[in-house]
């Protein structure tokens, strides 16, 4: 897009080649036409710029009617998911093929409610096919940006850290209800990656690395046969046992490792001999040049990502990923001023004011943060993170929020971040993080407010669902909000283990150690549980269950659909 200097868009263009050919003139010629539009036009040009602008901000102003919110929205959008997905390679049908982590968990909040176990076959292959292909790094750990084929072979080898954040989510999800190794496996790889190379000085993740170094895509994360036999030497036939070397038609680079099903499977059975191989190869490409990294710290991003390694964690007993998420949500939180958040940081520069997802994924973060340490005080953050969304972004109807700050200077338009990216709008999320909230502090306040923000966020998702999936689960999530309260021996926990290994994006989880003060949370209705002796109480919206007392009862519990 071309703008004027007030920052008003008057025209623009999808592609333009180097050289006029195809009938499209080339981008130089281009950039002449609008440097003498703009030089002997400028009045017509100002005219297109503040037509244009009208033009889209009533486009954006998303001013539909709210709608009533309906169960049967999320049904259709995971039906409509389902019937595009690819039955034998996983994802959505044709190249090239996108993680799509917003469909992905449509198709798993249905299989949850629904039981439809269609739809959780689709998640469960189109992750067992990415982590097969050469989209996953199988030396170092971590998902490239996308495939450029249908068969998750030849990525775009940029790694960003939303993708990497979704997809420990997804595993982890995936994990608690196959017990599959293959997805614990690939989630503690993906740690390792974002701890080894991620990190940047504080403790927060850096926002991705480039695809390409020494001028040639995958450059760094490709191998010949050569290269491998040079690092493994006498163990490399045991490497071609579990890994093939792919040398695709129209790719020209060096081939990429991928592996076939049964590869899969049995590298996974045999994970123990290839410890010291992976070891060996990861020592030689760090002698590489390594790609660029995009050092900046995005506070979206970490928020995700501080979510998904505070959930992992939890479910898999490592406390060492608690830590590090309490890190990074420190090292972010620390950034702001003002009480309000930065919207990235890189080094000592810190860019304000921030966006209404980097106060959404932050709200998330701190409440998944405070399920897996039961520290209040990421509830007060949380709180307070809100509070600051209000002020600085909800629209004057109270109807919901816009994306940028109410001072934000460098925007012509504000719009609402409603339309899916990558990640889930900041919309979605924003919902997602005030469901989550209030059923925790039990604040019927926030309660109401989340209720009348999806009603009308629902309201234009209507129009388009597929664009809008995040706004959809996040509707869905405040249409059936789960809440469990365990009362529990901190010393030897029988039912606190039992929730651990069993997540659900739908449910909020509160420990409160037995013989404590009953001034904790409370079940809905302001009843107090006993701390006396250990017990669980599963409520969805107002309504609890009665108390469970055993661990096999509890399981049984969490697992029923």
């Amino acid at each position: 897009m071309f703008l004027t200097p007030d920052g008003k868009p008057f025209w623009g263009g999808t592609y333009f080649p180097r050289e006029a050919r195809y009938g499209r003139p080339g981008f130089v010629q281009v950039l002449e036409a609008v440097d003498k539009a703009w030089r002997e036009k400028k009045e017509s040009v100002n005219q297109s710029a503040d037509g244009l602008t009208t033009h889209v901000e009533a486009r954006l102003a998303g001013s539909h009617a709210k709608a009533v919110l309906d169960s049967d929205t999320l049904a259709k959008l995971a039906n409509g998911i389902d019937g595009m997905i690819d039955r034998e390679l996983g994802g959505l049908r044709g190249a090239p093929k996108f993680p799509n982590a917003p469909f992905m968990q449509s198709l798993w909040l249905s299989w949850l409610r629904d039981s439809t176990a269609a739809h959780r076959d689709a998640v469960l292959l189109s992750l067992e096919k990415m982590l097969a292909g050469g989209i996953y790094d199988h030396v170092g750990g971590g998902l490239s940006r996308y495939s450029t084929d249908a068969e998750w072979l030849v990525p775009h080898f940029e790694k960003m850290l939303y993708d990497n954040a979704q997809l420990v989510r997804l595993c982890n999800w995936a994990y608690a209800s196959t017990g599959k190794e293959l997805f614990r496996l690939r989630i503690e790889e993906t740690i390792a990656w974002l701890l080894r190379e991620m990190r940047v000085e504080g403790g927060a993740f850096a926002a991705s690395l480039d695809a390409d170094s020494e001028g040639e895509e995958g450059l760094f994360y490709t191998w010949s046969k050569d290269e491998v036999e040079l690092a493994l030497d006498d163990e490399s036939a045991l490497f071609f046992h579990y890994f093939t070397l792919a040398d695709p038609h129209g790719w020209e680079g060096k081939p990429i490792i991928r592996q076939t099903e049964a590869q899969q499977t049995q590298s996974v059975i045999d994970r123990q001999q290839l410890v010291p191989l992976k070891e060996k190869l990861l020592a030689a490409r760090a002698q590489r040049i390594r790609p660029g990294r995009d050092g900046k710290a995005l506070t979206d991003w970490n928020g995700l990502m501080i979510a998904a390694l505070a959930e992992a964690g939890r479910s898999l007993g490592r406390s060492d990923w608690i830590v590090a998420a309490a890190a990074a949500f420190a090292a972010i939180a620390a950034a702001g001023r003002d009480n309000r958040l930065s919207h990235s940081m890189l080094g000592a520069k810190r860019l304000f004011p921030a966006l209404s997802s980097d106060y959404a994924a932050m709200t998330n973060a701190a409440v998944s943060l405070f399920e897996a340490t039961g520290n209040p005080d990421y509830i007060d953050r949380a709180g307070n993170f809100i509070e600051q969304l209000d002020l600085w972004h909800r629209d004057s109807d109270k109807t919901g929020y816009y994306l940028t700050a109410s001072n934000s200077t460098d925007v012509p338009i504000r719009i609402r971040g409603d339309v899916d990216e990558a990640i889930p709008s900041a919309t979605g999320q924003i919902i997602e993080a005030m469901v989550r909230l209030s059923s925790l502090t039990r604040d019927l306040e926030l309660w109401e407010k989340a209720w009348t923000i999806a009603e009308h966020a629902a309201g234009r998702a209507e129009h388009q669902p597929y664009g809008q999936a995040g706004i959809v689960n996040a509707c869905a999530l405040a249409l059936e909000p789960l809440k469990l309260v365990i009362v529990d021996k901190p010393e030897n926990p029988r039912l606190v283990p039992v929730a651990n290994r069993n997540p659900d994006p739908r449910r909020v989880d509160i420990v409160v150690p037995v013989g404590s003060a009953t001034n904790l949370p409370a079940l809905p209705g302001g009843v107090l549980p006993p701390t006396a002796e250990p017990g669980a109480w599963l409520c969805t919206g107002q309504v609890c269950l009665p108390v469970v007392t055993e661990a096999e009862e509890l399981e049984g519990l969490l697992r029923r659909r």
